[in-house]
Parts: C-alpha cells; structure tokens; sequence
C-alpha cells in the first residue's frame, strides 16, 4: 500500500519535471514579489535574484537526476 503510495511522488517524466519546475517557478516568483514589498530597494531586488536563481538550480539539479536515472534503468535492462 505504502509503495503505490509512494510512486505518486516520483518524477518519471520530463512532462512532469517541467510542471514540478513551474510550480516551483511561481512559488518563488511570489516569495520575491513579497520580499521586494517587505525590503525596498537593492535589498529586496537581490532576494528576487536569489529566489528565481534557486529554481534554475533546482530544475537543472531534477533534469540531471531524471536523465541519470533513465540512464540506469537502460543499462539495467539491458544487462539482466
């Protein structure tokens, strides 16, 4: 039960990577909208940098573990 559970939270896709990574995407482009409320100025521009600097790491970080991950499957398919 608990495995069928846990297969809904796993990427197998590049579709699904790509809406993981918007959602992330909006997320952090709302945060840094709100901290360029709470902090005015190069204060705040900075924090907005950070927030949407975070996604392209995050997105660049779930593409590569995908690909490695389909990588592994192949090679073990075609191994055994």
């Amino acid at each position: 039960m608990l495995k069928k559970i846990g297969r809904l939270f796993v990427i197998k896709t590049r579709f699904e990577a790509c809406l993981i990574i918007y959602a992330l995407g909006v997320g952090a482009m709302a945060r840094g909208m709100a901290y360029l409320d709470h902090y005015p100025g190069i204060g705040g521009k900075l924090l907005l940098v950070a927030c949407s600097g975070s996604v392209f790491l995050a997105g660049a970080k779930i593409f590569d573990c995908l690909r490695y991950e389909q990588a592994a499957a192949e090679a073990a398919k075609q191994a055994g």
